[in-house]
């Protein structure tokens, strides 16, 4: 039975920090120390157990070592994490007159009652679905405040007849008063999970079934990267064993963006969740050259794909002889034309090629059988796998279907114009083959100069040769990026099972960014994905918000501009600097006055601006972090180029001289975006230096 506590009147009050035992707050505490001790005494309770004999082989034991010590870590008392962070009560249904305690994880009593429940067990759902309009049986929610492990405050909500105090006005949507503490809290260190803040809409979309995949359209702010991980930590409650066989993956932007939520799973309790760059996906060589942008595009449309099926098919050489297949003192023969109709068989199956070429010699053989068997003779099984592995077979099959290595396709293709040409003629015009030929070509592939888009090239005909193992659920954070031939290379992945998109499409910034949700999609092999926009935005204050917006229509018309939930007036401060010199010493200045603040400092500058900044603060004497490297009390100033600024936030931002980072793009649409990536970062404020004339689209 869960814990019964009676229910209190407060509606949507603060308490603050009387201890007596009459007040709730103080009750509240005991709760939080007795849940801490039950867990404590969870975890002790595995770290006792003695498996040593209770397994009947080593692989058995070595097994269950490995799950006790993975329960061992889930068990683990973050201090500095609120075990729970909400309150039911219900005064109707099955839980009438109990409350339950919502939190990151299941905690029992030493009777197996709950002290805790797990956010994603169903009764805990009406703290994220409850309304006036809808109670679903709750008389309460109380949401609770905490000061690094401390419970603080606490803030409940009548979900009776009456005003709702968080309804939406003219001005944009509202929040409580604990959820924007939470919200403006200063960050220092990794992201942090959300799952006390999740909001209807937001949960709507974690709680969406395993079966289909889900596309999330949110603009800056609005919680899509923590949503879809937090979807992942559901799934992974929902549906453990199937997740378990399958496996789940998260993709992100880049290794920066992976070490900055790399603590969110971990902290709901999922330790095994790995993580990626698209990159990493398709890292059969070494990358160690770059496309020019519009070879890049090339590479990375569509149109590739179907070059690289007709390269491969290719290499099918139509038998010229006959096969003859001696046994004892019978010569069988397949002749030439039985050889094609086997191999027109196979062709128009369009099997993947390694599939077919496994499957060639036992047609062959099969065909031998049936000889044999209208000679008078019985051959069974055994004499068909014999006959498939007749040198006679053998080398009939690897004249006419030879094994493709796909690097050295891919090789080929680039370096041979005859060859390109040959397969990409009605696909790419004479222009675009000549822009993806490499200018020197590659005697061999280990000396070969490979990019980014080659690799996925390589894992697109390695897929056409085998099949990529399908995982069960795959996330794929910052979307908008991808070229069609990334999402080919990502919908692999997850073929047999489902995905979570997450992205914006005006935070595109690569010269291949996608275009539409229903396109991108489709190449991902997911046509039938539900779309899903955040329109709430819950980070960044609304000046600052607001100020980014006026780029929407100059580079993303049709958008929906984000509502934000935080007003934080002051929070943007825009100046003019006179000069290059004087600009370098405007930005010290401003990180100086930045970290008299609490929390994260982001200076975000254009990618050519960094070199010069990171010496102006270093003659300054103020260190710097790099982007990713999770911050502390003592180093909370981290330079950011705009190229890496995507998916990252910071207490305070100074952006410098935006024109700049315009301008550093191969045109004025991405450069825009970059700009719109650049201005969102801002949790609390925001201070813009610029040598240059503002973009105009700024106003």
């Amino acid at each position: 039975m869960p814990a019964h506590v009676p229910p209190t009147t407060a509606d949507t009050t603060t308490a603050g920090a009387d201890t007596t035992t009459a007040d709730p707050l103080a009750r509240e505490r005991a709760h939080l120390t007795s849940s801490r001790a039950a867990l404590r005494t969870m975890r002790e309770e595995v770290e006792a157990l003695d498996i040593g004999d209770v397994t009947a082989n080593w692989v058995n034991k070595q097994a269950l070592e490995a799950r006790t010590e993975l329960r061992i870590k889930e068990l683990a008392d973050l201090a500095h994490t609120p075990l729970f962070f909400g309150r039911l009560d219900y005064d109707d249904g099955d839980h009438r007159d109990h409350a339950f305690y919502i939190g990151r994880r299941h905690v029992h009593d030493s009777v197996g009652d709950p002290m805790v429940v797990d956010w994603r067990a169903p009764v805990s759902q009406p703290f994220y679905r409850a309304s006036r309009a809808d109670p679903q049986g709750v008389a309460l929610r109380r949401r609770f405040g905490y000061t690094g492990g401390d419970l603080t405050a606490y803030e409940d909500e009548q979900l009776a007849a009456g005003p709702d105090p968080y309804a939406p006005t003219s001005d944009g949507p509202r929040a409580s008063k604990l959820l924007q503490e939470e919200i403006e809290r200063p960050r220092v260190g990794p992201m942090r999970d959300i799952v006390a803040t999740i909001q209807p809409e937001q949960d709507e979309i974690v709680r969406s079934g395993l079966s289909g995949t889900v596309c999330v359209q949110g603009g800056p702010g609005t919680g899509k990267t923590a949503v879809g991980l937090h979807r992942v930590a559901f799934l992974l409650y929902a549906h453990r064993e199937r997740l378990a066989r399958t496996g789940t993956l998260v993709i992100g932007p880049n290794r920066s963006f992976l070490r900055y939520i790399e603590q969110v799973l971990p902290a709901l309790g999922e330790l095994e969740v790995k993580q990626a760059t698209v990159d990493d996906l398709v890292a059969h060589v070494e990358v160690r050259g770059a496309d020019r942008a519009a070879a890049a595009v090339v590479k990375g449309d569509a149109r590739m794909a179907e070059v690289l099926r007709r390269a491969v098919r290719s290499h099918v050489t139509p038998p010229a002889e006959p096969v003859v297949v001696v046994r004892g003192s019978r010569r069988w023969r397949i002749p030439a034309y039985e050889l094609q109709q086997i191999v027109d068989e196979l062709l128009a199956r369009d099997i993947r090629y390694g599939a077919a070429r496994e499957a060639l010699p036992q047609r062959i053989a099969h065909a031998v059988l049936v000889r044999m068997e209208q000679s008078g003779e019985a051959p069974d099984d055994r004499v068909q796998d014999a006959v498939a592995r007749n040198p006679a077979v053998k080398a009939a099959v690897k004249a006419i279907w030879p094994p493709v290595d796909p690097a050295k396709l891919v090789l080929r293709l680039l370096s041979d114009p005859d060859f390109l040409a040959a397969h990409a003629d009605g696909l790419l015009t004479a222009d675009e083959q000549r822009g993806v030929l490499w200018e020197k070509p590659a005697r061999s592939v280990r000396s070969a100069k490979w990019s980014a888009a080659d690799a996925v090239l390589i894992d697109e005909v390695t897929d056409l040769v085998q099949r990529t193992h399908s995982l069960g659920h795959v996330v794929l954070d910052e979307a908008q990026d991808l070229s069609p031939m990334q999402y080919r290379a990502v919908g692999r992945r997850c073929s047999t099972g489902s995905a979570t998109v997450l992205g914006d499409l005006a935070q595109g910034t690569t010269p291949w960014a996608t275009a539409s949700w229903p396109e991108a999609l489709a190449h991902l092999g997911k046509p039938d994905a539900v779309v899903e926009e955040l329109t709430d935005g819950f980070r960044v204050p609304r000046d600052v918000i607001a100020y980014a917006s006026r780029l929407l229509p100059h580079m993303s018309p049709g958008l929906t501009p984000v509502s934000a939930v935080r007003e934080s007036p002051g929070s943007l401060a825009v100046h003019p600097v006179d000069g290059d010199d004087a600009d370098d010493a405007a930005v010290v200045s401003a990180c100086r006055t930045a970290l008299r603040q609490e929390g994260s400092i982001g200076l975000i500058a254009a990618d050519a601006r960094v070199p010069a900044i990171a010496a102006a603060l270093a003659a300054a004497g103020l260190p710097h972090l790099a982007p990713g490297t999770e911050t502390t009390a003592e180093a909370r100033l981290t330079l950011v180029p705009a190229s890496l600024a995507k998916g990252l936030e910071y207490d305070h931002v100074v952006l410098d001289d935006p024109a700049s980072i315009v301008a550093g793009e191969p045109d004025e649409r991405t450069g825009l975006r970059r700009l719109y990536v650049a201005l969102t970062r801002a949790v609390s404020g925001m201070t813009i230096l610029h040598h240059q004339p503002l973009p105009a689209q700024l106003g």
